[in-house]
């Protein structure tokens, strides 16, 4: 191998490593001395949602401009205040909360979440800060809606929340037909609003709040001999902490000094507090405005905030996949060397690389990053930056197809162009910079186009790591004013304007790259001439 191959080896190994810097750059995942990091989705009101202001003692999440307010919120304050602490608000998917609790990511849940004997398992739960009981909601228009009882439910297709203690319930229902569970409050409300089910599984403030704000959907409370059964731990929510953490002793002796009383008063002014009041609010009084307007009005900004965040982690994403698909597409084109341990050392790079890439195709970007973000955290005790994090992700997962995509497009090329460039004394190198790799450009543009528009839309994914792209701020949005279909048709429009535009940009460049439509041969021009005179 000479010293050109060589350098192209070293080259990719120097780029990839660059690539994983992120992971390796920051200290040992510790909090920040006096802040007190709290997790919670910030989109299940009243016990904690998201608002553009901090009006009614909201707290402004962290690496967001948005602020997070409910009840949760509030209680939240309280502990922080008597540990000395700043709260600091996580905003994170339901199912990434115990995985970040467990990396170090977060010190606290604060979510709502109920201290059962599974979780227990895993996280240590303070006293209970709120005691509530389980109700179905529906629609007002089913057949359910008079239901004393949940064996008025016989026959229905209910739901609930994924990863709660609701699911287990629906089975108490004699003859019901269990749905999957939905991972969040929005998609359940939206299947009920659709009818794709008859009624979920959920808390009676969260009900209250539902039937409240939209005037087709009810709640259904039940008598203790006719309702739920269910075990006192299920109805109550807890703050959940790592496994021996030393300020639960804190933490509940803060909750003993708050009266019940003064929970109570907590909760209802959450009620009134919450985004969604101001719906009910605008109904009543008579006001009329557009509700597309009035949503944008409310989540412009944080719209506009994600929508920066998709196009930033899909235009570097592909730009720096392309370039490690270039790469790696190059280096397996190399002669194989003659010296033994150079062919041997080029041999275990490239298995290295067979290895990368078919683990980055098989397995979904969702699983790729809940390992990298927090099994990295876990294992090595490594904090990583969110939005760099996310970058790696997304470059890394598109490298790997686009490795193939470049391996087609060089197969693409006639080999005589390589036999060619050899015979007139080309290097392998020089005949790649400039006979191929112009060509290949060329020819996998549309499928690099492609890798865009999927990157814009699978970023969705990243809100597991709480990266706020733009469907996690909508998803946010529709579970705090609760105009799901309203402000998911925004997203949809908004998702579809970045797709059409970068399709249009990328066509645009095809045809740049191609040249004018028809060329001129210079000998039909020189008849041409001979032929006038």
């Amino acid at each position: 191998m000479n010293r050109r191959k060589f350098s192209v080896i070293a080259f990719i190994a120097l780029f990839i490593s660059f690539l994983g810097a992120p992971l390796i750059t920051q200290a040992d995942a510790k909090t920040p001395d006096g802040e007190l990091r709290v997790g919670m989705e910030a989109g299940y009101a009243p016990f904690n949602w998201t608002q553009k202001d901090d009006r009614n003692g909201a707290v402004q999440i962290q690496g967001d401009k948005a602020y997070a307010g409910g009840y949760d919120v509030q209680m939240a304050k309280k502990i922080a205040d008597k540990m000395n602490r700043k709260l600091v608000i996580v905003k994170t998917e339901w199912d990434g909360l115990l995985p970040a609790l467990q990396s170090g990511k977060i010190d606290a849940i604060i979510a709502g979440m109920s201290p059962t004997a599974e979780r227990r398992k895993e996280v240590d739960f303070s006293d209970p800060y709120y005691e509530s009981q389980l109700v179905i909601v529906t629609r007002k228009d089913s057949k359910y809606a008079k239901a004393s009882s949940i064996k008025d439910f016989s026959g229905a297709k209910i739901t609930a929340q994924l990863s709660t203690f609701h699911y287990s319930v629906i089975d108490q229902i004699p003859d019901v037909k269990k749905q999957e569970a939905m991972d969040n409050f929005p998609a359940m409300r939206v299947a009920l609003e659709s009818g794709t089910i008859d009624g979920y599984v959920s808390e009676r403030p969260e009900g209250v709040t539902a039937a409240s704000v939209n005037p087709d959907i009810m709640m259904v409370e039940f008598d203790e001999a006719d309702g739920f059964q269910t075990n006192p731990e299920d109805v109550q929510v807890s703050v959940g902490m790592r496994k021996g953490d030393p300020d639960m002793a804190q933490i509940n002796q803060t909750l003993a000094g708050i009266s019940q009383d003064e929970r109570v008063k907590i909760m209802d002014q959450a009620i009134k507090d919450q985004p969604a009041a101001d719906e009910t609010e605008s109904t009543t009084t008579g006001k009329k405005e557009n509700v597309f307007v009035r949503i944008l009005k409310q989540n412009g900004s944080m719209f506009l905030r994600g929508t920066g965040v998709t196009l930033l982690l899909a235009i570097v994403g592909t730009t720096v996949g392309t370039l490690i698909g270039l790469l790696v597409g190059v280096f397996r084109t190399l002669p194989e060397a003659s010296n033994g341990v150079k062919r041997g050392c080029q041999k275990a790079f490239g298995w290295l690389l067979n290895a990368y890439i078919e683990i980055f195709r098989g397995t979904p970007m969702i699983v790729q990053s809940a390992v990298i973000y927090y099994g990295i955290a876990m294992a090595f005790g490594i904090d990583l930056n969110r939005t760099a994090a996310a970058l790696f992700i997304v470059s890394i997962n598109t490298g790997a197809y686009m490795s193939e995509i470049v391996r087609g497009g060089i197969f693409a090329v006639d080999p005589g162009q390589f036999e060619a460039a050899h015979a007139i004394g080309m290097t392998h190198g020089q005949t790649m910079r400039k006979v191929v790799l112009p060509q290949v450009l060329r020819n996998i543009l549309p499928a690099t186009g492609n890798e865009l528009v999927i990157n814009i839309k699978d970023t969705s994914v990243l809100s597991i790591i709480s990266v706020s792209e733009l469907f996690f701020q909508g998803k946010s949005a529709a579970g705090t004013n609760y105009l799901f279909f309203q402000t998911y048709f925004i997203i949809c429009v908004i998702y579809f304007v970045l797709t059409f535009t970068a399709t249009r940009i990328l066509r645009v460049v095809e045809k740049k790259m191609d040249g004018p439509s028809a060329y001129v041969r210079l000998d039909d021009v020189d008849v041409a001439v001979a032929e006038d005179k």
